[in-house]
């Protein structure tokens, strides 16, 4: 069975460049994993779970869930995404999280001239506009 990469390379009329092919999944890939950190930044900034852990040091899950007054089971999985994407440390030893200082001052410090936490809500808000935006392309019209 040949897969979609055989099959593109093998047409014998085809003129794909796999290498550029290549680096534009990868590219597409990318952009598509942002989509999904940037939905857990905006749920982590709304929540509060980056400002109680600024300067914390290492935390639990129970007790970041217990600081934020949420469901340490919620809490836990959005750890360990946060993990996965390099935005929290893990300490295996103890279990416990870390928000290392300098992504704190990217998404816990309100006062840091490199806070863009909230810049997330910008493309969440354009998927819930999203049929406002497809009828202002068709019309012409804005979105208010």
């Amino acid at each position: 069975m040949k897969t979609a990469m055989n099959t593109i390379s093998d047409s014998p009329s085809s003129s794909i460049d796999e290498f550029r092919l290549q680096a534009f999944v990868n590219r597409t890939m990318g952009d598509l994993a942002a989509g999904y950190v940037g939905v857990m930044v905006s749920i982590g900034r709304q929540l509060g779970l980056y400002e109680v852990m600024n300067g914390a040091g290492p935390l639990t899950s129970f007790e970041v869930a217990t600081r934020a007054h949420c469901a340490e089971r919620y809490v836990r999985e959005w750890l360990n995404g946060q993990v996965a994407g390099c935005y929290l440390i893990y300490h295996p030893s103890s279990a416990a999280y870390e928000l290392p200082p300098e992504q704190a001052l990217v998404l816990a410090d309100r006062n840091s001239p490199v806070y863009i936490a909230p810049a997330w809500e910008v493309p969440a808000s354009m998927w819930a506009d999203q049929a406002k935006t497809l009828e202002a392309f068709r019309s012409g019209g804005g979105v208010p």
